[in-house]
């Protein structure tokens, strides 16, 4: 199946004048002792396509390890995609690729072990407990993580869709540097194409209208997905809320009304104790809703969310915080929940992520 893979193909289109990442084809063998097993207390986390495992290699370094569920076809086309998406890339921000094995019906891929695990662990999940997050950590993983993303839709080619932006896939290393990570959704768009038309994939609460109803897929989908993921790094909360069993409400209804009344210190995460600073919260605040406006035309660019979160565009700046939109909190009220029916989830998945203490990282 991957054997273009080990020709090297798609891994001398990568290179385009930068250093090749170093990766190999693993053994079964080897990554069965790497992982003890398999063993249920490596277990990272565990997604639609299997479950992920911290593993140490006979050097000793540290290695991520994604093992296929149940191998079916459409698991193995996202397995291929994501092992050629990952050889087209590099960049500080991207998870580097460390090998993959296929053997018989196992497919695996292997990354760099990252020492923090994902944003969602330290938001909602196993750390959330420890407030590890200070608020300038924050801002560094929201201008990392939007520089990654520049990368694949600005200077890759031909530029690449992530298509599940969220915080289980913005992962941490040990300076809390923000990766991002899993391109089993990604698509690659030609430079001719406007979008492209595909099955909707990808997580509740951060879905593009126009993707989730239409399955129309470009750059401005991913930039949705990441205006929700900055407004839950400010507030801590997750993407949606359940009110009822049928009905929740988006973090960005809930968001909205709150700062058309220009009240940014309710939705800063209490976590913070007020320790962040004002304007960059309110920067952060204002350019994730920028981000998920309705009509993808009205939304910036990943560029344009990069420049705007360093600061370095004040006068923009001002006139987005001057925009109709914050200035009317009836009609930002209208709007106070989306309902969700069953037969829209076989294609959209809930966030259901595992943390796992991993013997509580005693090695790092």
């Amino acid at each position: 199946m991957a054997s273009w893979f080990c020709c090297g193909k798609v891994s001398n289109r990568s290179r385009r004048g930068k250093e090749q990442p170093t990766w190999r084809v693993f053994s079964l063998k080897e990554l069965h002792s790497a992982t003890n097993n398999f063993n249920y207390d490596n277990k990272l986390g565990e997604g639609s396509f299997g479950s992920v495992y911290w593993g140490q290699l006979w050097d000793g370094s540290q290695i991520a390890v994604k093992r296929l569920k149940v191998w079916s076809n459409r698991a193995e086309t996202e397995f291929t995609v994501e092992l050629e998406i990952l050889a087209r890339i590099r960049h500080k921000n991207l998870l580097s690729l460390r090998g993959y094995c296929e053997e018989g019906q196992e497919r695996l891929i292997v990354y760099e072990y990252m020492q923090n695990l994902s944003l969602h662990s330290h938001l909602h999940g196993h750390h959330s407990f420890e407030c590890s997050l200070d608020w300038n950590l924050r801002m560094n993983i929201a201008i990392g993580s939007a520089e990654g993303i520049v990368y694949l839709h600005h200077q890759a080619r031909p530029r690449i869709i992530h298509r599940d932006i969220k915080s289980s896939n913005v992962l941490l290393d040990s300076d809390f540097k923000a990766r991002v990570a899993d391109f089993g959704f990604a698509k690659l768009i030609p430079d001719w194409a406007t979008h492209v038309s595909t099955r909707v994939k990808g997580t509740i609460g951060y879905l593009a209208p126009e993707y989730a109803m239409l399955g129309k897929a470009n750059e401005s989908c991913d930039v949705y997905s990441f205006g929700v993921l900055l407004l839950e790094l400010a507030s801590g909360r997750r993407p949606t809320e359940k009110l009822s069993s049928t009905v929740r409400r988006s973090i960005v209804d809930w968001a909205l009304p709150l700062v058309c009344e220009k009240k940014f210190s309710e939705i800063a995460d209490p976590r913070l104790n007020g320790n962040y600073v004002e304007e960059e919260l309110k920067r952060v605040v204002l350019v994730g809703l920028m981000c998920v406006q309705d009509l993808p035309e009205k939304r910036p660019t990943m560029l344009d969310v990069v420049e705007l979160l360093k600061g370095e565009s004040r006068d923009r700046f001002s006139h987005i915080e001057n925009s109709d939109m914050f200035r009317n909190p009836l009609a930002a009220e209208i709007n106070n929940g989306t309902s969700l029916t069953d037969d829209r989830l076989d294609c959209i998945s809930e966030e259901k992520e595992l943390e796992r203490p991993l013997r509580e990282n005693a090695e790092l």
